[in-house]
């Protein structure tokens, strides 16, 4: 009877403990994403694309979680916390040059002309490089890039020539080739983090800021600035990444279907972004915003050669090989 009851006990044990492990077997791997636009950029909604496919594919062991509005973390916080192996995700571009010089010819202002010029560079020798470096000296894994369209000023008054930048405070991204750029046109610039630039415009704080069309335009921009200046003084585009950290943490064949699953979400944003870019012009000018033709000539001629003195030897190198091969 003793011997019954301690098999019987053992059986018991042994079937909890295997229904234990085949549970803990089936536990998903989720995957956490913070961004800097909100629910109705572009951006996001590619990323909750990429969570659905991600799901179908990998059977519910692949879960995204995707945390617009840097709700989890500022941009530069989300890159610290990835590479510490907290976060997972995030869409980076130029920031990423304060950790390696490279990164700067993401969105050098007025080296770039259309966003066709994006996809030569990409093709080219200095965009592998830039992926290349960005693994190895940031540790992000770049899945693609999504493009963001062209970079334009926004002001309370019309900026046609860089002597109207004269006294304005503006808000710059923490990327030292846009502070140098905006300092020799004559603005006065501030660096600040995306998700404090709506309510710095608002009480005045700051007077102006610069942002591809589609940002200003889900970021609300419209109700605390009046006019869109045509400066178009960046193209724009960023990489969505995912910490190497996190992707090594994953099984091979998770991996295989989360690059996959990354190279529809590319092709999807895609198609989103020529579809907005079509309208955009036309939402802002309808909520009110006044589009200014400015002088683009004496822009660039104003900035000259100040970012390029600010690179070092073989960036110069660099810079003259791809204003050689643009169009």
């Amino acid at each position: 009877m003793f011997l019954k009851r301690i098999a019987r006990l053992f059986l018991s044990f042994m079937i909890i403990s295997l229904t234990s492990c085949n549970y803990n077997d089936q536990e998903p791997y989720v995957l956490k994403a913070s961004l800097l636009v909100n629910e109705d950029h572009s951006w996001h909604k590619a990323f909750i694309f990429f969570g659905e496919r991600l799901k179908e594919k990998s059977n519910g062991r692949l879960v995204l979680e995707t945390f617009p509005s840097e709700q989890l973390a500022k941009e530069v916080e989300a890159i610290r916390m990835i590479q510490a192996g907290v976060l997972d995700m995030t869409t980076t571009s130029s920031l990423l040059s304060n950790w390696t010089e490279i990164m700067t010819f993401c969105e050098l202002p007025f080296l770039l002309k259309t966003p066709d010029d994006v996809e030569i560079l990409m093709q080219g020798p200095l965009g592998k490089r830039i992926s290349q470096e960005m693994e190895e000296k940031t540790g992000l894994k770049p899945l693609g890039y999504f493009q963001a369209g062209v970079r334009q000023l926004t002001s309370n008054k019309p900026i046609s020539h860089p002597d109207d930048l004269q006294g304005l405070i503006l808000r710059v991204p923490n990327v030292p080739s846009f502070v140098t750029a905006w300092d020799a046109l004559g603005a006065k610039t501030t660096p600040m983090a995306f998700s404090e630039v709506f309510t710095s415009l608002q009480q005045g704080t700051i007077d102006a800021q610069e942002n591809p069309l589609a940002l200003i335009k889900v970021s609300g921009f419209y109700e605390v600035q009046k006019y869109v200046n045509l400066t178009n003084h960046v193209v724009s585009w960023t990489y969505p990444v995912i910490g190497e950290k996190s992707f090594e943490k994953l099984p091979s064949d998770l991996q295989a279907i989360f690059l996959e699953a990354a190279e529809e979400m590319i092709v999807y944003h895609q198609k989103l972004f020529l579809e907005n870019e079509k309208e955009i012009r036309a939402e802002l000018e309808a909520k009110g915003m006044i589009f200014i033709d400015v002088d683009n000539a004496a822009f660039i001629e104003k900035c000259g050669t100040a970012i390029y003195e600010t690179l070092s030897p073989e960036m110069q190198k660099i810079y003259d090989t791809v204003k050689k091969d643009l169009p």
